[in-house]
């Protein structure tokens, strides 16, 4: 790395090195280029992002000469698609190169014939760098990670990042779409991939798919955004006990440090973690456990719901005890109680969020906190705004607003910090299926951009409002 003093000063008018002849796809072109390195005799070598291509310019030259890619948009072993980053490895003269599109990295020779090799794959790669042990690191946009490789190896370890999106940050005078658009199910209850019956919990990954607990179906089903039929990733073999199947599950979320699906297998009373990727592995995490809700924080502790003992308790992976953090003090109404907990919201600072299903209300219990602190609804179900029925999936935005399903009032309630009453912001139309009414939502979260999803019950569907 140069020595650049602190109070070294640039030229103001820049000289152009390559490129500069407009948008093409000559050697003295790029399209919008994107990564660079600088070869030890000031050779420029780019990631020419539009052209498919990595260019490289000698100091002097008017043109360049394509040294990876230029064959044109593909994914055949001479092509690139969009690539973003490029580094020069000197242990074997080549190139290493983001190839984003293709979702790939891959090796590229620079002196003799040509030789490609694909090191990486399956893979949402951005940005490259290289240690002086030759660590390879990459940036992941998907699970919003870097991780460091060992080249050779396929599997890696997250070095930054590695604990899924930054809540969305949602106005406080967000609105939203009054119809909602069906994003998976809305066929009529059904067990085909097109279908859904009584669906649960969700989780919405980074590319906007839906992860279904399809509860009566005993499976969990994921939607990628436009598909108009689901992929069954966990159970689906019927209503048992096998390591194959589930039972009425109700949550399930996505640990992306393991890329595995974890689901509260309730009908089974069990735990289960579901490999998403490569051959199927299911393992039981906890079992004789009466579950509803899951939460992982970022220190990937896991948050379970439990309603025989009216408790929430907070557990290591691959501990068996775990700690109570909410609840425990038996079935009741008091502070320090609940009735039936459900879903579950766990923030940054470990703040536990629950629904206190049938308490009617939803309770925030922080850190270490011996009792919780009503923060929605209260005793009784009604229909007014400062009252809740039977409340279930529940959001926290990084205002500290809380978002609600309200089921036994088929509607999605929105409650400021502090506020005596809630708005509804989608929903309260009547408990039938059209396009802007609920029928005992159950579920819910919101994407990166504020759209939010709602599991809708007894329709059968998952709906998503964009925000406006």
């Amino acid at each position: 790395t140069p020595n650049i003093p602190i109070d070294a000063r640039w030229e103001q008018n820049g000289v152009t090195v390559g490129g500069g002849r407009e948008l093409g796809n000559a050697t003295n072109q790029l399209h919008e280029p994107l990564g660079l390195v600088i070869d030890d005799d000031q050779t420029v070598v780019i990631a020419d992002w539009g052209n498919h291509r990595v260019i490289e310019w000698k100091m002097g030259d008017s043109h360049g000469s394509a040294v990876a890619g230029g064959h044109g948009e593909g994914n055949q072993l001479n092509q690139l698609n969009t690539p973003t980053d490029v580094l020069i490895d000197r242990e074997t003269d080549s190139l290493i190169i983001s190839d984003r599109g293709n979702q790939r990295i891959v090796q590229w020779s620079r002196s003799g014939p040509t030789k490609v090799e694909i090191l990486l794959d399956n893979i949402n790669c951005w940005g490259l760098a290289m240690d002086d042990q030759r660590y390879l690191y990459i940036s992941e946009t998907e699970k919003d990670e870097v991780r460091r490789y060992k080249i050779g190896d396929k599997n890696g370890t997250i070095v930054a990042g590695g604990h899924g999106k930054v809540t969305p940050n949602i106005p406080i005078d967000a609105r939203w779409e009054h119809n909602g658009v069906t994003v998976g199910g809305g066929r009529e209850l059904g067990n085909a991939t097109n279908q859904l019956h009584e669906p649960h919990g969700l989780v919405i990954d980074d590319d906007q798919t839906v992860v279904i607990a399809d509860w009566g179906n005993h499976r969990v089903i994921e939607w990628k955004m436009g598909d108009s039929h689901g992929s069954v990733v966990a159970g689906g073999h019927g209503e048992g006990n096998q390591l194959n199947q589930l039972n009425t599950p109700t949550d399930v979320l996505i640990d992306r440090e393991t890329d595995s699906l974890i689901i509260s297998d309730r009908g089974n009373q069990r735990i289960v973690q579901w490999s998403r990727s490569g051959p199927t592995k299911v393992e039981i995490l906890l079992d004789n456990i009466n579950c509803w809700g899951l939460a992982m924080d970022d220190q990937r502790y896991l948050y379970i719901s439990e309603t025989e003992h009216d408790e929430v308790r907070r557990y290591k992976i691959g501990d068996k005890n775990g700690t109570i953090v909410a609840g425990g003090h038996g079935k009741g109404n008091g502070l320090n109680q609940l009735n039936e907990p459900t879903y579950l919201f766990v923030d940054q600072q470990q703040t536990v969020y629950v629904s206190d299903n049938a308490n009617h209300r939803v309770m925030k219990w922080n850190k270490n906190a011996q009792e919780g602190v009503v923060v929605a609804g209260s005793l009784g179900c009604r229909t007014a705004l400062t009252k809740l029925s039977y409340p279930k999936g529940l959001f926290i935005d990084t205002f500290g607003t809380l978002y609600m399903a309200d089921p036994g009032n088929h509607r999605v309630m929105r409650w400021l910090v502090g506020a005596k009453q809630g708005t509804v912001i989608v929903g309260e139309k009547g408990e039938e299926e059209e396009a802007n009414q609920l029928n005992f939502p159950m579920a819910l979260s919101f994407d990166r951009h504020g759209n939010l999803y709602v599991v809708d019950r007894k329709n059968h569907r998952v709906q998503r409002f964009s925000i406006r």
